[in-house]
């Protein structure tokens, strides 16, 4: 009976690790051409004649026309191998689809929400002090306005943690689940990529542009590299991937949240 399981579990371990090696191993362009086309009131994004499939193998199936024209053109700037994890919408669209955490609305709110208490604009250093200087300058209005746009009273602190009352946390809690499940993916993936609610929403509620929401949750790198120099190649990647994820999170959840209108058409790129 043990070594049965025992069995089991190797078989099944192999399996994943097969999974694995099959999505994470860098894939030459297959393809010459992509193309969009309408299903059932869907949308889906072919390879030539291949219809895209998610990771676990379900059928890439999307509402949204321009999130299908996205992801085809991330798609089609591919060269000689296939970037995977450079193609944030199209990541984005796979786990809403499979949702491979296997979670639900109500848990995915309260990992957002988990990132308020060390959300990255509440967090002020005293040293050097044209930091402080910096981070009142450009991260108090953004904090002002998240206060009078959502009726909370989150403060700023020099200390190591921020009070978050129960009350701000259901006024949050309110507001983040009025997203349906594929806004709140992007909403989910633009916090991990900034390390803050307060900037992902005001980029959303078009407070602030994308690039100048990653210059803000990148301040004190900035100050702090200008103080004491910096590597500025590893700097100006990180910047770029942080704009790219941020971008692509915005967009879905933008375009998982307007009305967008169907139409059949057959779009080849």
């Amino acid at each position: 009976m043990f070594q049965s399981r025992c069995l089991r579990l190797i078989q099944s371990l192999g399996k994943s690790q097969q999974l694995k090696f099959i999505h994470t191993e860098p894939k030459k362009r297959f393809y010459k051409n992509v193309s969009i086309v309408q299903s059932n009131g869907k949308f889906e994004v072919n390879l030539d004649q291949r219809k895209l499939k998610t990771p676990i193998g379900s059928p890439f199936q999307i509402a949204s026309e321009p999130l299908a024209q996205a992801v085809a053109n991330e798609w089609m700037a591919q060269k000689g191998v296939i970037n995977l994890s450079q193609m944030h919408v199209n990541g984005l669209c796979n786990t809403s689809i499979d949702n491979p955490g296997n979670t639900d609305k109500a848990n995915l709110v309260a990992s957002i929400l988990s990132f308020l208490e060390t959300d990255t604009v509440l967090f002020y250093g005293e040293e050097p002090p044209e930091l402080m200087q910096a981070q009142v300058e450009k991260w108090s209005p953004i904090i002002l306005w998240f206060r009078e746009r959502f009726g909370v009273q989150v403060e700023p602190t020099t200390d190591f943690g921020v009070t978050v009352t129960q009350n701000d946390l259901k006024i949050m809690e309110r507001h983040l689940m009025s997203y349906n499940w594929n806004a709140l993916q992007g909403f989910a993936f633009g916090v991990d990529a900034l390390k803050s609610i307060i900037l992902t929403l005001a980029c959303i509620e078009r407070r602030v542009t994308v690039v100048e929401a990653v210059s803000l949750a990148r301040l004190e790198l900035l100050v702090q590299t200008d103080h004491w120099g910096s590597v500025e190649w590893a700097h100006d990647i990180e910047q770029h991937d942080t704009t790219a994820r941020l971008a692509a999170a915005t967009m879905f959840v933008h375009f998982n949240s307007a009305q967008n209108t169907v139409k059949s058409k057959n779009i080849q790129m």
